[in-house]
C-alpha cells in the first residue's frame, strides 16, 4: 500500500486570492485591477492632441507668421501627425465632411500669398473657406474680400477611402461688386482629412501640405 501523501488534495473548486487561507496568514492583500478600455483611452489623446494642436496655431496669423519660423512649423507638423496616427481609423468622408469650412491654419503657399498681399488690391482678405457638399460631389475653395469681392475654385470631388477625397478643378471666378472674370480652371489632387469632430476638421493633401479649419457659423453661397 503506498504511503498516504502530506501534500494537499487538489480541487476544482476556485478560491478567491483574499479568501485564500495562505494569503490571509501571511497578511497579504490585492486590489481589484481597472482597466480603461481603448476606445476611452485613444479619446483622452485625442482630446489632448487636439487641444495642443489648437494651442501651437492660435497665434500664427492663419499659417504667415510659421512661414517665416521653421520650430514652429515643425511643432505643428508633428502634433498634425500625432493626430493622424492616433485617428487612422475614423471616417471622415461621410456626410459629416460637409458643411463650410474656414481656415485656421495652413501651409498652402498659394492661400498664404493672397491672404498677405491682399492689400496690393486695396484690400484685405476675409474668411478663407472651404465649402464641401459631400452628396453633391462638389467643393469650393472660396477667398473673401470684404465687402464684396471673392475669388473662388470650383472642383468636382470623389471620396476615395474613408478618410480621402479625390477633386479635380473646374472652374475659378474673381468676383467683384457687379463684375465677374472667369479663369481657366487648373489641376487635380486628392487630400485626406485625418481629423473631423463638430468644430475642426484637420488634413493633409498630395502636395504634403497641411490645414486646419474649423465649421464657419454661416453657409457660403455663390
Amino acid at each position: 500500500m503506498a504511503a498516504p501523501s502530506s501534500l494537499p488534495a487538489i480541487s476544482n473548486t476556485f478560491t478567491p486570492y483574499n479568501n485564500n487561507p495562505l494569503n490571509q496568514t501571511l497578511n497579504i492583500k490585492t486590489r481589484p485591477t481597472t482597466l480603461t478600455p481603448r476606445a476611452s483611452l485613444t479619446s483622452q489623446s485625442l482630446s489632448s492632441a487636439k487641444s495642443n494642436l489648437l494651442n501651437l496655431i492660435s497665434d500664427q496669423n492663419r499659417g504667415i507668421t510659421t512661414q517665416s519660423d521653421p520650430q514652429k512649423l515643425s511643432q505643428i507638423t508633428e502634433a498634425i501627425d500625432t493626430i493622424a496616427s492616433i485617428n487612422s481609423d475614423q471616417v471622415t468622408t461621410d456626410k459629416t465632411l460637409s458643411g463650410t469650412w474656414r481656415l485656421l491654419w495652413t501651409t498652402e503657399k498659394e492661400q498664404l500669398f493672397i491672404i498677405k498681399n491682399a492689400g496690393f488690391f486695396g484690400t484685405e482678405a476675409g474668411d478663407v473657406l472651404q465649402v464641401i457638399d459631400v452628396e453633391k460631389r462638389s467643393l469650393n475653395n472660396v477667398i473673401t474680400f470684404p465687402p464684396h469681392g471673392v475669388f473662388f475654385v470650383r472642383s468636382d470631388m470623389d471620396i476615395a477611402s474613408s478618410q480621402r477625397v479625390d477633386f479635380r478643378f473646374t472652374s475659378a471666378v474673381l468676383r467683384g461688386k457687379g463684375w465677374e472674370f472667369p479663369l481657366p480652371p487648373f489641376g487635380q489632387g486628392w487630400f485626406d482629412s485625418v481629423y473631423l469632430d463638430d468644430d475642426i476638421r484637420v488634413a493633409k493633401d498630395i502636395r504634403g501640405d497641411y490645414l486646419v479649419v474649423d465649421r464657419a457659423h454661416y453657409q457660403w453661397k455663390e
